[in-house]
């Protein structure tokens, strides 16, 4: 471990703990893995069933690898040559003083170089390892429903709990080996983690979320409104691929989102840890506080979710019960023990009311969402009313539900951060900025229980589907239903607190980002600092910024959209295509289900590089245009538009689909009415919202502030009219010009066969 001359016993033994604590959530997923694998796949016809849906995922995933390969390879080389254009900070000569300048300069390059590999792998691991667990999972809970409801739902939420456990015990590990190798200069290796991790999520998101919609809304507008098809109905083309989708969207892009959220707000609470540690003559309670919270979180969700389990009967059952019971036991362990490490090694309360208040913020957004996309509550009742005049009244008012939540959710978001205010006030800028950090922590600390849940959701909808197609008698099915109906609730309150964390993890970024470029401009010998002057928006250019940094959500989310609908329209073309096929709608001859799958990969996999490249670069040519005070501005018109828009996306198009669940369960006429065929149109105008556009804009605001926090020391330090700069400038709008032309004709930067 690093060097730490005041470090005292207990601070030695809690890190090494920490990391302990990290390979134990490891351990608990592989446990998990090898109870999930002995249980049967059933029947001949499900394991066909599932094995195209496993099929189709591997392809996908291959294809998405060879997609980003390159581009992390060529961030790798730029991260290490980063080192080149800006020396080392006092904190890394401080680290390896004795050293020469160009051997910490190597030393710095390849730590920050590796972070980044290591930062981008565990998001690809979490989110492949995860989804394959999903696949694994979703056939063995079809066939649990065959004996009992208990061990369906056990297996089912057992198999998301793996995914959870890899975000846990990753996230924690790598946080905590940075520390411990590189002390002090830490920061300038988390960046790179922290980095790699937001930018795999981005692209995990983006490919996903084109993928799973496109299938989706392709299999409905065909399926159901036009040929008059049950839900997963065999005959359907892309009702594999639609089953394929529900992974690659909701396990591996949720998970990845989520892990990149947790390593974002673990990078952000180590780098204000260390500002404070200055501050408060070199005391490491900051610094070890964050990953003490952090290693408690994990303890907390292997106890909680363990206990996740139901009845044998469906009829003495309640999934949704069993899970917040694992959920509130987590909570409650967790609450008390920050309470007990405040007191005693923290010796004051402040910490844990932050880190409480993260809690309590994931319960209310747990709470909002519910309110705003439950069957059982008002929007989605009157959003379904609404069907009975048609698509256009139900559109419009799933529209003005999905404004109203956004607006709430903000406010409730808003008071958090203010609470920070109010529990370090007195004790300066920085420390409320900890606060905050420290509050996206505390939201974050369940992350165990969370991705269980989100992960729930896909493996129940999957094991219906299997159970559709495969034929299954009505006991089974009934179980089926039932959990997916759960399901559907549980990605729903996810989403909500992966939008949430999105916003408090940026936030605590923008103060990470405030801190860097004082440190730079103070050993630079400025008369002012950015932390004296903060981000004035009464200056026009800064005004400027914020203007354009509003302008980046909508733009992304215009691209991803119109991405959707191309790759949707392909896929309504060949499901009308195939149903023309003689024999097919009477059973006598099944759909070529892989051509459906082909078309979604190659489509998800055209829009990568454009979309990234546009969050990557954005920033680039804000800050060099106009300044770095300007690119503070950029970053909170980020932040304030894009949180907006992804909570009114997100429960817009939730309430849409639940409205369309509650008709399909017999209101307003049931399946087949007029109502029915108008909330089908509604659901598929929110799906790209809430599982595609609404969630990439996460890992988007969160890649944007970490490619500011690398280059604000460059900008700090170079003139903009510097040749450097002015080709950087050049070549970086060019290239986002090419991407946002890219997008809008399907994607010239990848081949179509």
């Amino acid at each position: 471990m690093a060097n730490f001359t005041n470090a005292t016993t207990f601070e030695i033994v809690a890190i090494w703990c920490v990391l302990l604590i990290s390979f134990l959530g490891l351990g608990y997923a592989m446990l998990l893995r090898n109870q999930i694998m002995k249980y049967d796949k059933g029947t001949d016809k499900m394991q066909e069933v599932w094995g195209s849906i496993k099929s189709g995922a591997d392809t996908y995933l291959k294809r998405q690898l060879k997609s980003i390969v390159p581009l992390i390879v060529i961030l790798t080389a730029v991260l290490f040559l980063s080192v080149y254009v800006v020396p080392p900070s006092e904190e890394a000569l401080e680290r390896f003083a004795g050293r020469p300048e160009g051997t910490v300069k190597i030393i710095i390059g390849l730590g920050r170089a590796i972070a980044f590999v290591m930062g981008a792998c565990f998001s690809l691991m979490v989110g492949q390892f995860g989804m394959r667990m999903a696949v694994e999972g979703n056939v063995r809970v079809a066939s649990a429903s065959r004996r009992s409801f208990g061990e369906a739902l056990k297996i089912a939420y057992r198999t998301g709990t793996i995914t959870g456990m890899l975000t846990d015990g990753l996230g924690l590990l790598g946080g905590t080996l940075i520390f411990m190798i590189f002390g002090v200069a830490a920061p300038d290796a988390l960046l790179g983690f922290g980095f790699g991790g937001t930018l795999l999520a981005l692209f995990m998101r983006v490919g996903g979320g084109i993928y799973t919609k496109a299938a989706d809304v392709g299999a409905d507008l065909v399926g159901k409104v036009e040929a008059g098809l049950p839900e997963d109905d065999e005959r359907n083309a892309a009702v594999i691929a639609d089953l394929v989708g529900d992974n690659v969207g909701d396990c591996a892009g949720m998970a990845a989102d989520i892990f990149e959220s947790y390593e974002v707000t673990i990078v952000s609470g180590l780098i204000l840890g260390l500002a404070l540690m200055h501050l408060d003559g070199g005391n490491l309670k900051w610094i070890v506080f964050p990953l003490l919270v952090r290693g408690i979180g994990v303890l907390s969700s292997i106890l909680g979710t363990y206990l996740v389990k139901g009845s044998d009967d469906l009829k003495s059952g309640n999934a949704m019960a069993s899970i917040n019971k694992g959920f509130h036991v987590s909570a409650i362990i967790s609450l008390a023990s920050f309470a007990l490490l405040s007191h005693f090694y923290m010796a004051e309360w402040r910490p844990f009311l932050s880190v409480a208040v993260g809690i309590i913020l994931a319960l209310v957004l747990d709470e909002i969402t519910k309110y705003f996309t439950d069957t059982h509550y008002r929007p989605v009742k009157d959003i379904a009313a609404s069907s009975k005049t048609g698509s256009a009244t139900l559109i419009l008012r799933g529209i003005a539900e999905g404004y109203d939540s956004a607006v709430w959710q903000t406010i409730v978001i808003a008071i958090t951060i203010l609470s920070s205010t109010f529990i370090y006030g007195d004790m300066g800028v920085t420390y409320v900025l900890y606060g905050v950090a420290m509050t996206g922590i505390g939201m974050l600390t369940l992350t165990g229980n969370n991705v269980a849940m989100d992960s729930f959701g896909p493996i129940a909808d999957n094991a219906n589907g299997i159970g559709e197609l495969s034929g299954l008698d009505d006991d089974a099915r009934k179980i089926m239903d039932h959990l997916d109906a759960t399901g559907n609730t549980t990605k729903a309150i996810t989403k909500g607190v992966a939008i949430g964390s999105a916003v408090i993890a940026a936030v605590s970024l923008f103060g990470s980002y405030l801190t860097d470029i004082t440190k730079i401009q103070t050993q630079m010998g400025a008369t002012e600092t950015i932390f004296e002057t903060g981000i004035r928006v009464s200056e026009p250019i800064v005004f400027v910024g914020v203007l354009i940094g509003a302008c980046i959500p909508w733009l992304f989310s215009s691209l991803i959209i119109n991405a959707v609908t191309r790759a949707a329209a392909k896929i309504v073309e060949e499901v009308r295509r195939q149903l023309k096929i003689p024999g097919l709608m009477e059973k006598k001859v099944k759909p070529d289900y892989q051509q459906a799958v082909d078309i979604c990969t190659v489509s998800a996999q055209r829009e990568l590089l454009p979309l990234a490249l546009i969050g990557i670069l954005s920033p680039l040519i804000v800050g060099i245009l106009l300044g770095v005070e300007a690119l503070g501005g950029f970053l909170a018109g980020v932040i304030v538009s894009g949180q907006l828009l992804a909570v009114f996306m997100s429960n817009a198009g939730g309430a849409w689909d639940n409205a369309k669940k509650s008709i399909e369960d017999g209101i307003y006429g049931g399946k087949g009415s007029e109502s029915h065929k108008a909330a089908v149109v509604g659901d598929t105008v929110g799906d790209p919202l809430k599982d595609t556009a609404g969630p990439a804009l996460n890992p988007m605001i969160k890649v944007i502030n970490m490619v500011s926090l690398l280059a604000a020391p460059v900008l700090v330090q170079y003139s903009a009219t510097s040749w450097g700069m002015i080709v950087t400038l050049l070549i970086s709008a060019v290239v986002v010009v090419l991407a946002i032309l890219s997008s809008k004709r399907g994607g010239l930067f990848v081949k179509t066969n």
